[in-house]
C-alpha cells in the first residue's frame, strides 16, 4: 500500500442526549480534550480526542435518541475499537480516575487484549490491541 492510500485515524459520530454530560464523561474521566465545539451560542456538536483517537458527539433532540449497536443486537457489543499500545497502563489510569469498566481488562476469545468502558449514552469503547 502505497503512502498516498494508507488510511489515517476513524472518528465515529455518536448521537447524545445531553451534551454536557457526553462531554464530563469524555473530558473529565477519560482524559480527552475538546478539540471543536458548535454552534458558539448554545454547543450541540463536540469533537473530542486523545492522541489518535477521536469521537464526535452531537445532541439533536429528544426525538433522536442515542442508539448503541448492542441495543440493535445483542453480538454488537461495540461501538468502536481504539487501539492502545497497553492497554494495562491506560486501564490502571483509568480506574485511578474512578471510571466504572463496562468488562474489565482482559484476553478476549477473539485474541484481543483490552476493556470495554460504556459512555452515559451507552456506547460501548473497546480499548485494546491483538494478542
Amino acid at each position: 500500500m502505497s503512502e498516498s492510500t494508507s488510511l489515517g485515524p476513524c472518528t465515529p459520530f455518536f448521537i447524545v442526549e445531553s451534551l454536557p454530560v457526553s462531554l464530563e464523561h469524555y473530558l473529565e474521566k477519560m482524559g480527552f480534550e475538546c478539540r471543536f465545539m458548535a454552534p458558539e451560542s448554545d454547543p450541540q456538536f463536540a469533537i473530542v480526542g486523545r492522541g489518535q483517537a477521536q469521537i464526535m458527539v452531537k445532541s439533536i433532540d429528544r426525538t433522536v435518541p442515542p442508539l448503541p449497536n448492542h441495543v440493535r443486537h445483542e453480538w454488537a457489543r461495540w461501538d468502536t475499537f481504539v487501539h492502545v499500545a497497553d492497554p494495562d497502563v491506560l486501564a490502571e489510569e483509568l480506574k485511578e480516575r474512578g471510571v466504572a469498566f463496562k468488562e474489565p481488562l482482559a484476553d478476549t476469545d477473539d485474541g484481543l487484549r483490552g476493556f470495554e468502558i460504556a459512555d452515559p449514552d451507552g456506547y460501548v469503547c473497546f480499548f485494546g490491541r491483538p494478542l
